[in-house]
């Protein structure tokens, strides 16, 4: 079973009830093959832009009562400063349901199947996103803001709004001039036995490179011996975020895939952390958001994506996250070689992958959860 059928089948599994829950059925609809009304609003804007745009999306957000429904996996403190910050520069009530991606996308699917309007926008992992769009629950966004996104980022049905990036990170009190990974294949070499950290879920991490050595030529038994020497005297984490503070706290050295806005956060608040120079390709994944074709507030929810990608990267970028493009509209993986983490793989091979990777770590000491 693929990674998508399996969560596709969790949503399905826990159908609820919903048509009592205040929301109003949909509109055209996903099963009926129509355009619905809130797709008709999508259409009638694409064409327009700048204040000509926005002032149409303000105008209409007024007659949808300027109301918002977003559900979206964005960690708290990062979400309790975005949404404040678009209701006060709109006058925009937002509802807000935030929870885990999987947790977002069983309920998208279930409000779906019940044929309730739920959500107007919803914004979560790449993968959570990829089967919400290949379920044909979301309309098409289109515009100069998603324009300026990287075109290897540009996924149909939805919209790029932040990027999560693997690099190496290590602990500069612990770690020389000499122990720094200038690549990936460095963290293969006997010298970081014992002070090397990778963490237990990271297969999408090790899927990218994996394909990317293939795609080098390399023959797969090399590849595999490759891995079987980083985790050679390992030690492998539990969380991201753990295994940050682990660094901080000198548990190991290095971090063989850390995300690159912890290791930013740690360093920004006096941790002995680095990941400059990143080690190059960079992985990439990215998180994003998609317009649904139920949504009972769709221009809203376009003026909601238009500020996602212009004042709200600002506010991204603020928080130590990496915005999908920078405030001033260009590409912040400019400059670096990219590895984008294949979603359509992920999710027709992901329980492949995952159980490949849970075999490859099984070789490093394995840590609690910290």
């Amino acid at each position: 079973m693929s990674r998508r059928s399996a969560l596709i089948g969790l949503g399905a599994a826990g159908l609820l009830v919903l048509s009592g829950c205040g929301g109003a059925p949909t509109s055209g609809g996903p099963a009926s093959g129509e355009p619905s009304a809130a797709e008709a609003v999508y259409t009638e804007v694409t064409a327009l832009t700048g204040t000509e745009r926005r002032d149409r999306l303000v105008q209409l957000a007024a007659e949808e009562g300027n109301r918002l429904s977003i559900y979206t996996s964005m960690n708290a403190d990062i979400a309790d400063i975005v949404v404040p910050r678009f209701e006060q520069e709109f006058g925009i009530d937002v509802e807000l349901y935030r929870a885990d991606s999987e947790t977002i996308l069983q309920r998208t699917l279930q409000e779906a199947s019940a044929n309730f309007a739920g959500a107007d926008v919803v914004e979560t992992n790449a993968t959570e996103m990829a089967i919400i769009a290949s379920e044909g629950l979301t309309g098409d966004y289109a515009g100069e803001q998603r324009d300026k996104i990287n075109e290897q980022f540009r996924y149909d049905g939805w919209t790029p709004t932040r990027f999560n990036i693997f690099a190496p990170a290590w602990n500069t009190g612990l770690v020389g001039a000499d122990l720094v990974p200038r690549t990936w294949e460095d963290l293969a070499d006997p010298k970081y036995d014992g002070i090397l950290s990778l963490e237990v879920s990271d297969y999408d991490w090790y899927m990218t490179l994996y394909t990317h050595y293939q795609e080098q030529g390399m023959a797969d038994a090399d590849i595999d011996r490759l891995f079987a020497d980083m985790v050679q005297g390992s030690k492998v984490a539990k969380g991201h975020s753990g295994q940050v503070e682990l660094l901080s706290a000198g548990e190991f050295g290095v971090v063989a895939a850390s995300y690159t806005y912890l290791t930013e956060k740690a360093r920004a608040a006096g941790a002995p952390v680095d990941d400059q120079p990143f080690v190059e390709p960079v992985v990439a994944r990215a998180n994003g958001g998609g317009l649904m074709r139920s949504s009972e507030h769709p221009a809203t929810a376009v003026l909601f994506m238009d500020w996602m990608l212009a004042d709200g990267q600002g506010v991204i970028l603020e928080n130590g996250l990496t915005p999908a493009v920078m405030p001033d509209g260009t590409d912040p993986l400019a400059g670096h070689e990219v590895l984008p983490v294949d979603v359509q793989k992920l999710l027709d091979e992901g329980n492949e992958w995952s159980a490949r990777y849970d075999e490859v770590v099984r070789g490093g000491e394995q840590l609690p959860e910290n």
